[in-house]
């Protein structure tokens, strides 16, 4: 069983930066890929990066590429995702989440296995 608890959201104002923080218990972390997702009101929950294992392969939304970096310090069982270059239209709530059973680290949501309660980011005109 692993637990994620995201931190690090807030409000910033556009053009703006913030980190968010994955802490997930569970001694097989390392093992496991994961991803990044957000859900807007009223809007259906989307992708936003993903990264494999070991960190060193990662993939990211269109909208987000360029702008957003997923990373992982697996000796602290903890993924990022730094965000810059924040625009009003990434406000929404961020969720991580770990996929125990293989290595996809995708946009497909029904391959991850664990999910945190998320974290609200509020960017500002």
């Amino acid at each position: 069983q692993v637990q994620l608890v995201e931190s690090g959201g807030g409000l910033v104002q556009a053009g703006g930066s913030l980190r968010l923080s994955c802490a997930a218990s569970g001694r097989t972390f390392m093992s496991y890929p994961m991803g990044w997702f957000r859900q807007a009101p009223g809007k259906e929950r989307q992708f936003v990066a993903g990264i494999n294992w070991s960190g060193s392969n990662t993939v990211y939304a269109d909208s987000v590429k360029g702008r957003f970096t997923i990373s992982r310090d697996n000796a602290k069982n903890t993924v990022y995702l730094q965000m810059n270059s924040l625009k009003p239209e990434d406000t929404a709530v961020y969720y991580c989440a770990a996929e125990g059973g293989s290595d996809y680290f995708g946009r497909k949501q029904e391959e991850y296995d664990y999910w945190g309660q998320g974290t609200q980011v509020t960017v500002s005109s």
